[in-house]
């Protein structure tokens, strides 16, 4: 006598992905990449998709602009020395280096002049221009810092910046104009919007004339989590009240990315861009941490669009990557990834 076996339901076990699944795929990894592996056709009527057509190679417009990358992005001082740095760049085909101000340091306002000449001759030696200076000091120390005692910090952080930039061969100081709020510091209460306003344009016009001593621009810069200056009109509006050529714009990609788009700011700022960051920012992360930007090209950013605004408005100047993560094996790769990607986008390769 036969055993009893079960005989199967019909119409509930197939080799074929159901909508439910194809869904569940498409939402977590995307349509294009379905598609790339063949699944995409299951949609459809089950047939295989047809092969791509070849795409031929068109040659990328060229563009007249110039390659820097941010210290930050490397592991200095952990693992390398500021000459392992700079010959790293040097030898990834970067043109310029930017370097970030400290509070204590081989560059801070206790470095020497004879200290910070020193390093500007390091990085012409290697054969790098130092394409601006920045620091991370305008946060502790706000322009708009509650505390009279923190905005006075921050004051002379900044002035002591403008006078070291031409000590290391740089006319451009990046300026972070104060801050409404800061998301990392949730225990400090925000400073009223018009109150953040004053401040800020108090402690620029305080700066003005050791910029015009020093032949340095005060290039101010986009942050969007600081809940200030967050349209290209506002920014127009800052730059121009002070009616000096001393102050000027440094272009932020990413920082506006949550919510806007750089190749829309850019007309709008126009000539008054005198230094710029690229950031790559993803738009498919609903967050804004400094873990959220990608290496150059991993995001959603219409460089295409972004690098044509930069050129129809006549920037011609340095392109910084910045980045907040040096990779912690091989981190050397990163600067080549990143020259290489930048190569491209400005029709070198």
């Amino acid at each position: 006598m036969k055993p009893d076996v079960p005989s199967e339901p019909q119409g509930e076990h197939s080799d074929r992905l159901s909508r439910r699944e194809l869904l569940a795929y498409t939402s977590a990894f995307g349509g294009a990449f379905l598609s790339a592996q063949g699944l995409a056709a299951e949609a459809a009527e089950g047939e295989a998709p047809a092969p791509a057509a070849p795409v031929p190679k068109v040659p990328g417009k060229k563009y007249a602009m110039k390659k820097s990358i941010n210290l930050w992005a490397l592991p200095y001082p952990q693992k390398m020395t500021l000459k392992q740095c700079f010959e790293l760049v040097k030898d990834a085909g970067f043109e310029g280096v930017e370097v970030n101000f400290v509070e204590e340091g081989e560059l801070s306002a206790r470095s020497s002049p004879a200290e910070l000449r020193a390093i500007g001759a390091l990085a012409r030696q290697v054969g790098l221009q130092i394409s601006g200076l920045c620091s991370f000091l305008f946060w502790p120390y706000a322009l708009t810092h509650q505390d009279p005692k923190r905005r006075e910090k921050g004051l002379e952080v900044a002035t002591a910046m403008i006078r070291a930039a031409p000590l290391l061969g740089t006319e451009d100081v990046l300026v972070v104009p104060g801050a409404v709020y800061i998301p990392w510091m949730p225990e400090e209460p925000p400073v009223p919007f018009e109150v953040c306003d004053r401040r800020a344009k108090e402690a620029v016009r305080r700066l003005i004339p050791e910029a015009e001593k020093a032949r340095a621009y005060l290039n101010i810069e986009n942050i969007f989590i600081n809940a200030y200056l967050h349209t290209p009109r506002e920014m127009v509006d800052f730059v121009d009240g002070f009616r000096s050529d001393r102050v000027q714009v440094h272009f932020d990609t990413g920082n506006i990315a949550q919510y806007h788009f750089a190749e829309h700011w850019i007309p709008l700022l126009g000539k008054r861009i005198k230094n710029v960051h690229l950031k790559e920012y993803s738009k498919k992360v609903h967050e804004f941490t400094l873990h959220t930007f990608r290496p150059l090209l991993d995001g959603t950013t219409n460089w295409p669009a972004v690098l044509e605004a930069f050129d129809q408005v006549g920037y011609r100047g340095f392109l910084t990557f910045e980045y907040f993560n040096p990779w912690p094996h091989w981190p050397e790769a990163l600067v080549y990834q990143t020259s290489d990607a930048l190569d491209r986008m400005l029709g070198r390769k």
